[in-house]
């Protein structure tokens, strides 16, 4: 989980920067990280993938709740390739084809994803406590 805030603190400042196909990779990272934490947090030994929607959907057999973040958390999955390699977008680089827009909507993204899955980390800790 300290990763995953960090990777959103990279992710602002190279959306400052205008490095928005990094800010949006960062995004997708963040979102992975925090269900991945999750996931460990609540016992897991191995996590395996880096789709969002896969991830929660594991998530899911622990806590029915993910279902509510899936949806909006899926759509960082579309920047973990593109956003790296000049040949995962047709007429372009990610450079190019990332822009402000791009960035600001995964910032929220992962923002709103980091932050369900730390109250879900908190009501786990604290359900633990009271027993």
């Amino acid at each position: 989980m300290s990763q995953a805030r960090r990777d959103l603190e990279g992710a602002v400042y190279a959306s400052a920067g205008g490095f928005h196909a990094l800010a949006c990779f960062l995004c997708q990272q963040v979102g992975e990280k925090a269900v991945a934490g999750y996931l460990f947090a609540r016992g897991a030994d191995h996590v395996w993938g880096h789709a969002l929607a896969d991830l929660c959907e594991d998530a899911m057999q622990l806590d029915a709740s993910f279902d509510v973040v899936k949806s909006v958390a899926m759509l960082l999955d579309k920047y973990y390739l593109p956003t790296r390699y000049p040949t995962g977008l047709p007429g372009g680089v990610p450079h190019d084809v990332y822009d402000a827009v791009d960035s600001e909507r995964a910032l929220e993204i992962a923002g709103d994803v980091l932050e369900f899955v730390d109250t879900r980390l908190a009501s786990l800790a604290e359900s633990e406590s009271d027993e």
